[in-house]
């Protein structure tokens, strides 16, 4: 059986390593761009194993093309750190 449905970066249940790259677009507001950008990138959808990939193995990619930059994710982490101790 093949079912398919529309849903948004915030809604995909993203697995391993993807799922922090989709933590980081949306804590940085970014959602809207990414979910454009893979509209844009693929018309005719992709698969939760596709989009998981690209999440986890081009993590800088995605990053940088919602216009995320390193040094804002690092200064993330370090505010994340901060916060523990």
């Amino acid at each position: 059986m093949k079912v398919i449905s529309e849903i948004g970066l915030r809604e995909f249940n993203a697995w391993s390593g993807a799922a922090d790259t989709q933590k980081t677009i949306i804590e940085n507001n970014k959602e809207d761009e990414f979910d454009r950008l893979i509209d844009e990138l693929y018309p005719d959808g992709l698969s939760d194993t596709q989009l998981n990939d690209i999440l986890w193995f081009e993590s800088d990619w995605c990053l940088e093309n919602v216009g995320i930059s390193e040094d804002e994710d690092e200064d993330e982490d370090e505010d994340e750190d901060e916060d523990e101790l």
